[in-house]
């Protein structure tokens, strides 16, 4: 029986520190699915719907303005899987698209028809990519970029692991972009023993700091959930993690 496995990749990963969506990254990701397939159940959750529309739209004062954001969102996001879906065919997978917003994982009737829905495209060989219906919902925009949604779907499909592609190695002693003395933590047993090494940095494109990534693995954690802080900006960087070519934090109770 195949483990399940949740990849939660964001937009800083998706665009490589620019303001454009990077069909290259996207490519790697696809080569890489193929590989896991052959041991993982695998759902995507994917931010990136608004710097997908960055690309094609501008909309006054978006930067300022969560309306213009959810119109960005909406814009953008069928763009998105556009560019999964023509990317991901050419090798040989099959997407779906799932948007959740939170009041979905708090009716019981919601997160079962979820995960019934996850399970049948499992069946049909299907890749679920999820998102935040940002149209109806402003939590990502404000607050986590999909790290904690994440973790909310690792819990209700109860998965093996939950692997966040991000634009950093994982958690250091301190923030890496202020101290070159800061030293990167791989194994946490206890959010606890981190909390006070957690400082934010500005990010044009993404939403999702360091806080909402500590959220998403207490939210693992209290579900025996393992989770990866992994740099997407690695080659393989979902492979090369599970065969410990490069360091990252690793999130697990013992």
């Amino acid at each position: 029986m195949k483990k399940r496995l949740v990849i939660k990749i964001g937009t800083s990963t998706l665009t490589m520190g620019t303001n454009r969506i990077s069909f290259a990254v996207i490519e790697g990701f696809a080569r890489e699915i193929v590989q896991l397939r052959e041991k993982w159940e695998i759902v995507i959750v994917s931010s990136g719907a608004i710097a997908t529309a960055r690309q094609f739209v501008e909309i006054n004062g978006f930067n300022r303005e969560v309306d213009s954001k959810q119109a960005l969102a909406a814009i953008g996001q069928t763009k998105l899987m556009e560019l999964y879906d023509n990317i991901f065919s050419t090798f040989g997978l099959n997407i779906a698209q799932i948007l959740l917003t939170y009041r979905d994982f708090e009716n019981p009737l919601a997160s079962e028809n979820t995960r019934n829905t996850i399970n049948k495209l499992w069946e049909v060989g299907y890749i679920p990519i999820v998102n935040e219906n940002d149209t109806v919902s402003i939590e990502e925009i404000v607050v986590g970029d999909n790290d904690i949604l994440s973790a909310l779907v690792a819990r209700i499909i109860n998965a093996n692991l939950l692997i966040l592609a991000s634009d950093i190695d994982g958690i250091y002693t301190g923030n890496p972009y202020l101290s070159k003395e800061v030293k990167l933590i791989e194994e946490i047993s206890q959010i606890e023993s981190i909390e006070n090494y957690i400082e934010e940095r500005e990010s044009k494109l993404g939403t999702g700091g360091m806080g909402s990534k500590i959220e998403a693995a207490r939210l693992c954690m209290e579900r025996d959930i393992e989770m990866w802080i992994v740099n997407g900006s690695h080659k393989n960087s979902l492979t090369g993690a599970m065969e410990k070519k490069f360091p990252f934090s690793k999130f697990k109770k013992y």
